[in-house]
């Protein structure tokens, strides 16, 4: 083991390519991580190379289980640098993240071995029950909203196009739209956490993100199309309590977001 340039140490360090093996990432990965500042070792060998102490690694842990969530490296870093109080609620965000995704795993094998015994008995896949939406979707029913948003939407592009989407989705497909949700709603709340505002350029990323999965899952949402769900979110206190129950100010805080990309897109 050598030391750090011109100073001696008894402190364990690891190299980059040990801490490669240890992590299954690669090197290049490490010095990535390194050159954003994601991750810089606190030390170097006398000839110049990284040396990783165990602060370090306990560092790269963290990076590694907010990139499992699905977080960019730039939100990561935010994360981690917040103050604690940040870091804290985001990490109550992520314990509850992985416990739905135990659930939603449990779920979506369930549905796997019910679709495999259907099909073996010759009666095809099983579609969805309103129980079984309201269940993937904590108690708020879409079809409770059915006929209203047929009366506003219905003869529109838009809704013919998610009702065909959506008349064809699996309870796994469903398991999965509330899985991209979740993770969209979490890095709302991380840059909430983190005090970022909703007009910055880490919340529009978000924002432009929001529409994509809308477009991909549902509907092609046009930045004016994106303006009216907006509105929706905070003036029906049904669509706001929904929302803000995963987080207190959450329905406010990505209309403002989707707002202000809608802005800089239409702009």
């Amino acid at each position: 083991m050598e030391a750090r340039t011109g100073k001696p140490t008894t402190q364990q360090t690891w190299t980059v390519g040990e801490v490669a093996l240890l992590t299954r990432l690669s090197v290049r990965t490490l010095h990535h991580y390194d050159d954003i500042g994601l991750l810089r070792p606190g030390a170097r060998t006398e000839a110049g190379y990284r040396l990783y102490s165990p602060a370090d690694l306990a560092r790269l842990w963290r990076v590694l289980s907010y990139r499992e969530l699905g977080f960019p490296l730039a939100e990561i870093a935010r994360v981690l640098d917040v103050p604690t109080g940040g870091e804290v609620q985001a990490l109550r965000t992520q314990i509850a993240l992985l416990k739905e995704k135990q659930r939603r795993t449990q779920s979506t094998l369930d549905a796997a071995l019910a679709y495999l015994n259907a099909a073996e008995r010759g009666e095809g896949v099983p579609k969805m029950t309103n129980a079984e939406l309201k269940d993937i979707f904590d108690c708020f029913d879409p079809a409770e909203h059915e006929a209203e948003t047929r009366q506003r939407w219905g003869d529109t592009d838009a809704y013919k196009q998610s009702a065909r989407r959506t008349g064809s989705y699996t309870k796994a497909d469903w398991e999965a739209v509330k899985a991209e949700m979740n993770a969209i709603y979490t890095r709302y709340l991380t840059l909430m956490a983190a005090g970022t505002p909703p007009d910055s350029a880490e919340a529009k990323a978000v924002a432009a993100d929001h529409r994509a999965h809308l477009s991909a899952r549902y509907y092609d949402a046009t930045p004016e199309m994106m303006r009216g769900l907006v509105q929706m979110w905070v003036a029906d206190e049904r669509f706001t309590k929904n929302i803000d129950s995963v987080g207190e100010g959450l329905a406010a805080y990505q209309s403002a977001a989707v707002l202000a990309w809608a802005d800089e897109t239409e702009g």
